[in-house]
């Protein structure tokens, strides 16, 4: 789980880019961080990046496909 320290420099928001499952190798439309939710892993992705590869963390059989989601959004102004 991602953590932070400093809660009133973020902000909540309802985009459907935080709804959104993306299989491995997808482009990462939006930088920040990403978590896969099947296993709770967490990635960090520069802006203009893919998400790693199949290969970047392996799920135990049975524990289902790889699907990162983005859990922050990094801005930009």
């Amino acid at each position: 789980m991602a953590l932070y320290k400093q809660g009133q420099l973020l902000t909540q928001s309802q985009h459907q880019a935080f709804d959104t499952l993306l299989p491995p190798g997808s482009d990462a439309s939006n930088p920040g961080i990403y978590r896969c939710a099947v296993c709770g892993d967490e990635i960090g992705i520069a802006k203009g990046h893919v998400l790693p590869p199949q290969n970047h963390h392996q799920h135990v059989p049975g524990q289902g496909p790889i699907r990162w989601q983005l859990l922050v959004c990094a801005q930009q102004r």
